[in-house]
């Protein structure tokens, strides 16, 4: 009985010392679109935000965007984000690709300045802040077209938005023509009294 014991007390003593050493490791949580869209020449922003568990500095975060073309194909990098923005010197996208987040609002978003169709790809987002290291990236689906395509929200927006237009006018024709009612009967009624005062005493 008396050895069982010392071991459980033994234990306890260890982890006593050992627990506290240790570092919990959580995973980094990061948000994008799944599919951006934009038309060929114009500037779009690839919005990716994250969340850490840890405390976020300008210089504990690392941020990496790179791209894979939709015909597959190896990452290339795009933009780099280590204490100081990095933008590339080589590439496709060499004076496109601009900083556009807040380390210290947990933003580390770029833009893409004079979009071409061979950004057509895969764009991702990589964010690391350690001790937090784990998790997966954010990707987005990003296509370059001649024009903007309306999604159906898009096509939803305007249809409500037409209906609503359609009936303040009929609201304002309808006041309008109440308004024109409601005077021009003020009106034969002042003449119908300005007669009767004119009117011959004479004449019966």
């Amino acid at each position: 009985m008396f050895v069982p014991m010392c071991r459980i007390w033994l234990l306890l003593l260890l982890g006593g010392f050992v627990v506290p050493g240790v570092r919990h490791v959580s995973a980094i949580e990061i948000y994008t679109a799944a599919d951006v869209e934009a038309v060929n020449g114009t500037s779009v922003k690839l919005k990716c935000t994250f969340s850490s568990s840890q405390p976020v500095s300008l210089q504990s975060v690392t941020v990496s965007w790179n791209f894979r073309p939709l015909s597959g194909g190896t990452d290339e990098s795009v933009f780099f984000y280590q204490g100081v923005p990095y933008p590339p010197q080589a590439g496709r996208f060499k004076g496109h690709a601009v900083w556009s987040g807040d380390i210290l609002r947990r933003d580390v978003s770029i833009s893409l300045h004079e979009v071409k169709p061979t950004f057509n790809g895969t764009f991702t987002c990589e964010v690391r802040n350690p001790p937090d290291v784990q998790g997966s990236n954010g990707e987005i689906v990003f296509r370059v077209v001649d024009k903007v395509s309306l999604s159906e929200i898009g096509i939803l927006a305007a249809a409500v938005g037409g209906a609503c237009a359609v009936i303040l006018v009929l609201l304002c024709i309808f006041v309008a023509v109440r308004y024109y009612r409601k005077k021009q009967k003020e009106n034969d009624f002042e003449a119908n009294y300005r007669a009767e005062e004119w009117k011959d005493p004479t004449v019966w």
